[in-house]
């Protein structure tokens, strides 16, 4: 390849990235970081779009092999997709396609733009997520894509209302979780405090809370339960401490209307998310605002389209879904050096909505948010269904606890079957337990389930992404 041309296109995209980086240093106001940004018009959002693409695409011929080949392959020339409306010529880019290229390039693949030059000249960090057929699918980062990072997720912060004033308490691990150091970079840039919460037990971050009285907690929806059973566990009420805000990630939550309810009851605190993925410059994709959780209509998130072109496809046909469609979420990335996908297909269903969101910004709503990656769908005798509805079902239940799992095996005659356990003070008399939750499930889900009633306590506590779905049937 000529080196030459790689690094004219490469000086190309980063002068076009650095053009459209407004408001770099500080938030202009205390509800909108860049108003040029994030409410401009959609005329104006199109353009933007439309010259960071026309940068980004000869800088991916030129510098990713992945990316070239695919071109040769087919038939298409960077000149075939000039802007948005170009972009269904170019088929999305899946996880099992980025796989099998690691899997012929070891160790890194050829997905990505970052070169071993650039590794050594300014490298920052490397994540990984898991591949479709168990190659590990590795992502390297420079710290050009660090300060874009950082920029980025201030803006989202500053959308939800973390502001001067806050104490951040951020107990997540520091391993490849690109959500807890992306967060950790904008903390510091909007310049708040935090006190780091890794490495230590429910007990001793409860003590915290009471003690130095953080007012934003950052953990998954799963853990928010469990810490505050702990608080009550220890004679504290939770809503009666100082947290005004649970910054949640790692599983769905605000999208599921019952497991939101009961995380915010709670606490007496109102919940924001992050939106995103490893693959496609994995700082924050989707924002809640302060807008987000309206009386009179289904929860939503902003996507950030000034860096990033959001998409929904049909998951049949992978055409491009019109607004208010539902389909899968697809990421042309917009905002990184290293690695700036074109086309990836994140894999949640949501549907979009482009008017203008009462907080004053333009950018395209996802309606509902995100309540499943299509990874993640179960299939049960032909009946598709995703963990989130399951736990719709099971968290209408009164006082069931806030641990559940999913176990799918098939019995003697080889039917696939479906059993939920919970948990239920009452579980010495389950049958009214049982037969309410089969009716739930019966009528949520057009299922029949089997179901366990546990005393509380039974099932394990999780800190990180909880492991709610056994799959114990025997892959073909």
């Amino acid at each position: 390849m000529d080196r030459d041309r790689q690094a004219k296109t490469r000086a190309a995209w980063l002068e076009t990235l650095a053009r459209y980086k407004l408001d770099p240093d500080h938030a202009a106001s205390a509800e909108i970081w860049s108003p040029r940004l994030e409410a401009c018009s959609r005329d104006e959002l199109i353009a933007i779009q439309n010259a960071k693409l026309a940068a980004l695409v000869p800088f991916l011929y030129e510098n990713s092999d992945f990316y070239r080949h695919r071109f040769d392959r087919l038939g298409l020339i960077p000149s075939d997709l000039r802007t948005v409306a170009d972009l269904p010529r170019w088929p999305v880019v899946d996880k099992a396609e980025m796989a099998e290229d690691a899997l012929l390039h070891p160790p890194y693949g050829t997905y990505t733009a970052m070169s071993e030059d650039l590794w050594a000249e300014r490298g920052w960090m490397m994540f990984s997520s898991s591949g479709t057929t168990g190659a590990p699918r590795v992502f390297r980062y420079s710290h050009l894509d660090r300060d874009y990072w950082c920029w980025a997720n201030a803006r989202a912060l500053v959308s939800m209302d973390f502001r001067h004033g806050d104490t951040v308490f951020m107990m997540t691990g520091y391993g490849p979780h690109v959500w807890a150091w992306g967060v950790q970079y904008a903390l510091a840039k909007i310049g708040l405090p935090t006190i780091p919460g890794g490495g230590m037990d429910a007990r001793a971050r409860a003590n915290i809370i009471v003690r130095f009285q953080p007012t934003i907690l950052l953990c998954t929806p799963s853990y928010a339960l469990h810490l505050g059973r702990v608080l009550q566990d220890l004679g504290h009420d939770p809503r009666q401490t100082k947290v005004r805000q649970l910054f949640l990630a790692g599983e769905p939550a605000m999208g599921i209307d019952r497991t939101r309810e009961r995380i915010q009851d709670l606490w007496g605190a109102r919940i924001v998310e992050f939106y995103g993925c490893t693959e496609a410059a994995p700082h924050v994709g989707g924002y809640s605002c302060a807008a987000s959780q309206p009386k009179d209509g289904p929860v939503f998130a902003h996507l950030m389209e000034d860096i990033g072109i959001w998409e929904v496809v049909d998951p049949e046909t992978g055409a491009r879904l019109p607004p208010r469609r539902r389909g899968l979420t697809v990421c042309t990335s917009l905002n990184s050096e290293s690695s700036p996908q074109l086309r990836f297909l994140v894999g949640d269903y949501t549907e979009f909505d482009d008017r203008p969101c009462a907080c004053g910004r333009t950018h395209v709503r996802a309606i509902g948010c995100f309540t499943g990656r299509a990874d993640d769908l179960i299939n049960l005798r032909g009946i598709k269904m995703f963990p989130g509805a399951i736990e719709e079902a099971v968290r209408s239940l009164p006082d069931v606890g806030d641990e559940y799992e999913i176990v799918l095996s098939a019995n003697d005659a080889g039917m696939d079957t479906m059993m939920l356990r919970i948990e239920h003070p009452n579980h010495g008399t389950p049958d009214e337990i049982r037969d309410r939750l089969r009716a739930e499930a019966r009528s949520r889900l057009e299922v029949q389930v089997d179901v366990e009633v546990l005393a509380p306590g039974s099932l394990p506590k999780t800190e990180f992404k909880a492991k709610r779905v056994k799959d114990l049937r025997v892959k073909a």
